[in-house]
């Protein structure tokens, strides 16, 4: 059976035929052309090999963006047309991946969907109008298998902000934080699935370890709007600022029905979370993991009110209970028009050494897509048989969380929801942006191992 890192290489050789053919498929013109001619242009994005300096003395080679990891903020109006030209300074074949925009399969990204890879030495350009507004972000949709140099265990990832026509709360400063960690290794586990783990060496925002970056200086009485991401490959985190309250404004770049201060925010892989933070309590602050581990490994940044001093404080929470549901209205959501259930389950390791994960029994892409009606309001419910979370993204569509462990509620809007080990989750999506839909787990290690499962129009 071919795998799935050969299959993108050769796709790679033959972009030009499948965005063609995709396109026609969708009743699209294609989109993406390897061999356009500049014209105007939005951004230029630079896929190469980097040396990131993290601290004094600790230095990363990946890949990233422009030079850097994470790649440079971009920032589109909503509904405008954007040309966005993707340079491959890499010697394999990658793509990017719009994540958490409505667009259409070609230009999203996914090799799965038909999207056409980046072949080594190649340019490509993406072309859309990106819908809807908020904290969304741009990342490689590559697998790594266990080379942990790649997709995205490596700097591939960057902000995409989708300029909303109005912001749900005012605010003095903005800052956009993307935590990543670096150094992966693979863990063989002791479990009775013989099941494997990756572990750090160290973990950041943006590109600096606690220890070597500069410090967030803030005045008392200001509002700041923090716009988090959870740029790992595998690692779920929590996160604090002892003194200070977060009032969630919204989640994956959707505003929440019922906006709520809490002492912790959880971020699965993948999700965001936009926050603000009353500066009410003067001091110096460590902003950061509320793993101690996860801090020492460098997952912190100083808040230093102005006139202040000293050594930055830390002060463990209560309580790191997260509940989606502090944010979604009480009413119950809506019936659908159709309901699919979907079972995760994990397998023991393979002839790979390796775990491997089924929906339904089946590890993609031995198993066959599932059909979804065009118009239709859908009702997937999650089964989690595995004693693991999951971070389930479904592209090109958001979905509202409906009902998770005998809670119910209705408004949340998402484009990753993260389920706790044995237990059921539904959400809703309705199908109106036709075009093969892919649906994962965003753990790369999950992801990579058979943890998708492909939607397709009918």
């Amino acid at each position: 059976m071919m795998q799935r890192r050969q299959f993108l290489a050769l796709a790679g050789a033959t972009t030009g035929h499948m965005a063609v053919a995709s396109a026609l498929q969708h009743g699209r013109r294609p989109t993406i052309i390897p061999s356009a001619p500049r014209g105007n242009i939005d951004a230029t994005l630079r896929i190469r090999p980097i040396t990131l300096e993290l601290a004094p003395g600790v230095h990363i080679k990946t890949v990233g963006y422009n030079g850097h990891a994470p790649g440079p903020i971009l920032r589109f109006k909503e509904g405008t047309q954007v040309e966005i030209d993707v340079y491959n300074e890499t010697n394999v074949a990658e793509l990017v991946h719009w994540h958490g925009l409505a667009i259409d399969p070609i230009n999203d990204g996914a090799m799965e969907e038909g999207s056409p890879m980046i072949p080594a030495g190649g340019r490509l350009r993406y072309s859309f109008r990106p819908t809807p507004s908020g904290t969304r972000w741009y990342h490689t949709h590559t697998t790594a298998n266990a080379d942990l140099n790649q997709s995205t265990y490596s700097g591939q990832y960057g902000f995409l902000f989708i300029e909303p026509k109005s912001e749900p709360g005012d605010y003095d400063q903005e800052i956009f934080l993307a935590i990543h960690h670096w150094q992966p290794h693979l863990m063989r586990m002791d479990a009775p699935m013989n099941a494997n783990d990756v572990a750090y060496k160290y973990a950041s925002f943006n590109d600096k370890l606690f220890s070597a970056a500069e410090p967030i200086r803030v005045r008392q009485g200001q509002r700041i709007l923090f716009r988090f991401l959870n740029a790992s490959a595998t690692q779920n985190v929590t996160l604090a600022l002892p003194g200070h309250q977060f009032t969630v404004i919204a989640m994956d770049g959707n505003p929440v029905p019922q906006p709520h201060s809490v002492e912790t925010l959880t971020l699965g892989v993948a999700e965001r979370i936009d926050a603000v933070i009353e500066m009410n309590s003067p001091g110096i602050w460590v902003l950061g993991s509320t793993d101690a581990n996860e801090r020492a490994m460098g997952l912190g940044r100083t808040i230093e009110y102005a006139s202040k001093t000293g050594k930055p404080l830390w002060v463990q929470p209560e309580s790191i209970t997260w509940d989606y549901f502090r944010f979604c209205n009480e009413s119950k959501a809506s019936d659908p028009d159709l309901r699919i259930s979907l079972v995760f389950a994990p397998l023991a390791a393979a002839a790979d050494g390796m775990q491997h994960w089924t929906i339904n029994g089946k590890e993609y892409p031995n198993c066959p897509p599932l059909s979804i009606q065009n118009g239709k309001r859908h009702r997937l419910m999650f089964v989690n048989s595995s004693a693991e979370m999951h971070p389930l993204h479904l592209h090109r569509h958001s979905f509202e969380l409906v009902s998770l462990g005998g809670k119910h509620g209705s408004g949340l809007i998402k484009d990753v929801v993260n389920i706790p080990p044995h237990s059921t989750m539904e959400v809703d999506f309705l199908a109106n942006n036709p075009g093969d839909t892919l649906f994962h787990c965003h753990q790369q290690l999950h992801m990579d191992y058979g943890f998708m499962q492909l939607f397709k129009y009918i």
